[in-house]
């Protein structure tokens, strides 16, 4: 996994926790469950990358 997907994916992951915690404070269900939809999201993309890694090896 190059160092540029790693940082993209975790930005993802960090932005998806931030849009989940605002949508809680707020109140915004849609909010809240597009914040745990990216962290999803990004969490499939890093499994990915993994699984990509390890047939490298």
């Amino acid at each position: 996994m190059s160092f540029a997907d790693k940082a993209k994916n975790a930005a993802e992951d960090l932005a998806g926790k931030a849009k989940e915690v605002v949508g809680k404070v707020t109140g915004d269900e849609n909010l809240e469950t597009e914040g745990k939809k990216d962290q999803g999201v990004s969490d499939l993309k890093q499994a990915g990358e993994k699984a990509k890694d390890a047939f490298k090896h």
